[in-house]
């Protein structure tokens, strides 16, 4: 397998995290590349010039980390990162921590393109808001107990998404506003497949 990637996307990192978790790495070459240059090899795979974009054996070609991680789930059953009796609830946090870093990604970006002031748009005071409402559901809903030995797909976007705002977006200071939220973090964050694909 192929995975095309840069070193600053969560989108990517989620997807190396779940190799990682599933032992798959050795099986998979790393495609470094910058899709905002129109990378030739990544359009190849991808027209749609995003990242990550996984090539399977047989050659064909996964877009969108959430669809990466469900057919990474059936290379690998073992462990599952989707584990059937916990489906709905593994989904529920997946789409919490997915929308989380929809909005922060999107303010990143927008901020770049068009400037800081981007963030007074009827747009930009959504993706706030937005940010807002998310960390504070993920603060009312996330124990640091409710945690066991396999992360879920669910855990890794949210621990990748809460990553990246401390990253990218160091004003949201959530880790104040949510001590429980933190320390339930930092115990995701403390394992070997989040150390070794931190945000640099």
């Amino acid at each position: 397998m192929e995975l095309f990637l840069n070193a600053t996307s969560p989108y990517a990192r989620m997807a190396r995290i779940i190799l990682l978790e599933k032992g798959l790495m050795e099986d998979v070459t790393l495609r470094w590349c910058d899709p905002w240059a129109d990378d030739k090899a990544l359009l190849a795979v991808n027209p749609a010039g995003r990242i990550p974009a996984l090539v399977t054996p047989d050659g064909k070609t996964l877009s969108e980390s959430l669809l990466i991680a469900f057919y990474l789930d059936d290379v690998s059953p073992s462990m599952p990162i989707v584990p059937i009796s916990q489906r709905a609830d593994v989904l529920h946090l997946a789409g919490l921590g997915q929308n989380l870093m929809d909005a922060a990604f999107t303010t990143v970006i927008a901020r770049k393109h068009y400037g800081a002031e981007i963030d007074q748009s009827e747009l930009g005071l959504r993706r706030q808001r937005a940010i807002q409402r998310l960390i504070k559901q993920l603060g009312d809903e996330l124990h640091q107990n409710q945690l066991s030995e396999s992360l879920t797909l669910g855990e890794i976007s949210t621990a990748v998404a809460l990553d990246y705002l401390a990253f990218r977006l160091p004003e949201v200071n959530w880790k104040e506003a949510y001590p429980q939220l933190q320390a339930w973090h930092a115990k995701v964050v403390a394992r070997e497949s989040f150390q070794s694909t931190a945000f640099a």
